[in-house]
């Protein structure tokens, strides 16, 4: 793609003309209440070679199915009582659930990265839906950024991270959440790990599923789940208790900075304004970024977790 990427309005010929673009094997920006996703139809490898090409992403990570709610997935997985509790529970929300891939479904092998299970989830944001309703496929959406990038919460973030090779982007504003979903893993003699924390909590989790199972493998089974991620591409310094020189300060509650995710230390505020000061923090001319103690209870937990990975080197 050459010239500056589409913004399409969220509208119903927008929607309607993204759906065209997908439908025949294209790519699409799409806005979903967690990150922004870069969305193709799962069923064409074609096309979903085209976000591996536009991410740089590596083939052993596999990537999130959006649905259209129950029907849909049942079409592409199997699932057992406990997923029907949590998707009625979660769904539509920042909720994806891995389960055993059914036989035959029609998903490109790249999807899934040659498991034997599928990541899915049914987005709130009401573009998605929308989009999702006007289409009847599902549709693979991981974030809209190059691979181990900050993930986008703005259609802007998008174009910056993926330059000339960004499709059409929905303009459907910032995203609300700001964190990509809770990940679940559900195995089918009913035990379950907490793959990649999010909006919704682990005890959250553990109120309809009780305890978790802790034993996880070696393999990739699920998006972030590698130890270097949402990288913005400079050194992050984590816990600092104030600014030095040179460095661009992501502050926290009373703890000021070039930018504060929360002044009044919602947790809930702060994973909406991550994404949006890491971007900050890439785009500033200062060499370092550092950030403010985050509590880790609640969605603190989540926001912890994209911090160490976007500190990892």
């Amino acid at each position: 793609m050459s010239g500056k990427p589409a913004l399409i309005a969220p509208d119903d010929a927008g929607i309607a003309s993204a759906a065209a673009r997908l439908r025949e094997g294209g790519l699409v920006a799409i806005p979903t209440e967690t990150v922004y996703g870069l969305a193709a139809r799962a069923d064409s490898a074609d096309a979903v070679a085209q976000i591996y090409r536009t991410k740089g992403r590596p083939d052993f990570n596999p990537l999130i199915v959006h649905v259209t709610g129950l029907e849909m997935a049942r079409e592409l997985a199997e699932m057992g009582p406990l997923a029907k509790m949590l998707a009625e529970r979660f769904w539509p929300g920042p909720l994806t659930i891995v389960l055993p891939l059914r036989d035959g479904a029609a998903i490109a092998p790249a999807v899934t990265a040659g498991l034997d299970t599928i990541a899915l989830r049914q987005p709130a944001h009401p573009v998605a839906a929308k989009l999702l309703s006007e289409l009847g496929l599902p549709l693979a959406a991981p974030s809209a950024n190059r691979s181990n990038g900050v993930s986008p919460t703005r259609p802007e973030h998008v174009i910056a991270s993926l330059g000339k090779n960004a499709p059409p982007v929905i303009d459907g504003g910032p995203c609300e959440a700001g964190v990509e979903s809770t990940i679940v893993a559900l195995d089918r003699d009913d035990g379950w790990r907490l793959l990649r924390p999010g909006p919704i909590s682990k005890d959250e989790l553990r109120a309809i599923l009780g305890e978790d199972t802790k034993s996880r493998g070696a393999t990739i089974e699920a998006p972030g789940q590698l130890a270097r991620h949402y990288s913005p591409g400079k050194p992050v310094l984590l816990n600092q208790a104030a600014a030095q020189a040179g460095q661009f300060f992501i502050g926290f509650g009373k703890i000021e900075g070039d930018v504060n995710l929360s002044p009044d230390a919602d947790l809930a505020k702060a994973a909406a304004a991550l994404y949006a000061a890491l971007h900050a923090g890439a785009a500033s001319n200062k060499a370092v970024i550092a950030v403010a103690p985050i509590p880790v209870d609640g969605m603190g937990e989540a926001i912890n977790d994209r911090l160490r990975r976007a500190a990892a080197r």
